[in-house]
């Protein structure tokens, strides 16, 4: 796999036990300063320079915090939309929601997120959809949908783990893009419409042949991860 496609979420998933707490800070101060910029720079090395200046911090000392670029800033200011999704969501008292009201929850949670900083989360998507971000992306989408699966009380462990997460991310995308550059209203109008479909697959699903070719794949995963 390629060094761009691991990045920030590669390093945090592997190593941020033991990574010393100034350069968790540093890095958060450094999407600071890069989101009121993000609009007017994209994410670009642009970008990391003048973030970097107004940390007071070298070219240098951006690179070794963020060593994959404007990769790495991006997929920074995805975990911190989903921080604060998981933050509002535990608000709440979901205990009496059915399934697909947590879902929508926590969908609409995800990306109000984002909608905070509207301008420079656009900027985001845009550098995401390019060909050569589209692994990054993946992997981003579907740890947002993980957690929003795990705050609704999933704890499959069979090929429904895979399933639901690749289902949900399919509608976080394109989500995303309406709430960003359609407006609230378009955007839970679209989620809804995507969570009767999940639920009716779901029914469906149910009843497949435990041999189906989906299943099979999906149960060989499990195993892999799940032992």
């Amino acid at each position: 796999m390629a060094k761009a496609e691991f990045g920030l979420y590669h390093r945090e998933m592997t190593a941020s036990a033991t990574r010393p707490d100034w350069a968790d800070r540093t890095e958060q101060r450094l999407l600071d300063a890069a989101i009121p910029r993000a609009p007017d720079l994209g994410f670009s090395p642009a970008l990391l320079t003048a973030a970097g200046e107004a940390c007071d911090l070298s070219g240098g000392d951006v690179g070794l915090l963020l060593p994959n670029g404007p990769a790495d800033l991006v997929a920074l200011l995805s975990r911190r939309h989903d921080a604060r999704a998981m933050a509002t969501l535990a608000e709440l008292d979901a205990a009496g929601l059915k399934i697909r009201e947590k879902i929508a929850q926590g969908v609409s949670a995800r990306l109000e997120a984002a909608a905070v900083d509207l301008e420079a989360s656009k900027r985001a998507v845009g550098f995401l959809t390019l060909p050569q971000h589209l692994s990054l992306a993946g992997r981003l989408t579907w740890d947002s949908a993980d957690q929003i699966w795990r705050w609704a009380g999933d704890v499959a462990t069979d090929e429904n783990h895979y399933s639901k997460r690749a289902i949900l991310s399919g509608i976080l995308v394109p989500a995303l893009t309406m709430r960003l550059f359609d407006g609230r209203e378009a955007a839970e109008a679209f989620v809804a419409a995507r969570i009767e479909n999940v639920m009716a697959f779901e029914k469906w699903k149910a009843g497949l042949d435990v041999h189906a070719p989906f299943k099979t794949a999906a149960e060989a995963l499990a195993k892999m991860r799940y032992r």
